[in-house]
């Protein structure tokens, strides 16, 4: 058996989970450009450690040759949801890519089939064409899709599993447990009010949005107007802003934007 050169062998995971990250962090924020609701909170990826695949060759039997052909995670990619509602349309993006950038290899459902620990997550083991400097190559990935209260809650587990070697507390499985449920019974409230969440979200936007254009114009009157009421138009803004009176700003970006017209700024 020869020597593993580790640098090498990671190169092309590391370059799939660049990609893989690029990708869905893409369809994020084409959802949020077109003023829509993105399931796609946050995107995360790891290739695994050297230590943590010796681990599992020595777990699962495999020889150090196999590395490659049988340990199907090595590049992962972790999609984070805010709502478990949003898993399933996750879910539907990827498979309408199979075929495409991707071929989806199998799905294991962690979230109807909790694993007795606790853990809720949704994984898709996929194979991914990579193109490198030396030729095309397929490389086998896992995406796990879960929700924030899931993804805290197995980062916890993940950590104490660790700590304890596969010898943790009957008392502090027990309770990791019962954490799992409480978690999924806050995701499950957060889905019961997510109209109202999304609603509260929009609001927020729409706000941060007309402040945005209201200074950007008072800027400009003050920078290539010379205004010479424009501390007082700056001050009636900032009254208007500490009552947060969404109409108030509305109707007072509309004036300034009349202001800006009128001399030709926008």
């Amino acid at each position: 058996m020869e020597i593993i050169n580790w640098n090498e062998l990671f190169i092309p995971y590391e370059q799939t989970v660049d990609e893989l990250i690029a990708k869905f962090k893409g369809i994020g924020k084409q959802f949020k450009k077109l003023n829509q609701h993105s399931p796609i909170e946050n995107v995360e990826g790891r290739v695994k450690t050297k230590s943590s695949i010796l681990e599992k060759t020595n777990k699962k039997n495999i020889s150090l040759d196999e590395i490659t052909d049988k340990i199907e995670d090595i590049a992962g990619i972790r999609i984070i949801c805010r709502f478990v509602e949003d898993i399933d349309k996750v879910i539907s993006l990827i498979r309408d890519r199979d075929g495409f950038d991707i071929k989806i290899l199998e799905e294991r459902d962690y979230i109807t089939n909790t694993k007795p620990s606790g853990y809720r997550s949704y994984h898709i083991l996929i194979k991914y064409p990579l193109i490198m400097c030396t030729g095309p190559i397929t490389i086998k990935a896992e995406i796990q899709i879960r929700t924030i209260a899931m993804n805290f809650w197995a980062t916890i587990e993940h950590s104490l599993r660790y700590k304890y070697n596969g010898n943790m507390p009957e008392e502090l499985k027990n309770r990791l447990i019962s954490s799992a449920e409480a978690s999924f019974q806050l995701d499950k409230e957060m889905d019961f009010i997510r109209g109202e969440i999304l609603e509260a979200q929009k609001i927020t936007k729409i706000k941060n949005d007309t402040v945005d254009d209201i200074l950007d114009v008072i800027q400009k009157l003050h920078n290539d107007v010379k205004l010479d009421n424009i501390n007082e138009l700056n001050k009636a803004f900032i009254e208007l802003y500490q009552e947060d009176n969404l109409d108030k700003l509305l109707e007072f970006k509309q004036q300034i934007r009349v202001m800006a017209n009128l001399y030709k700024l926008e």
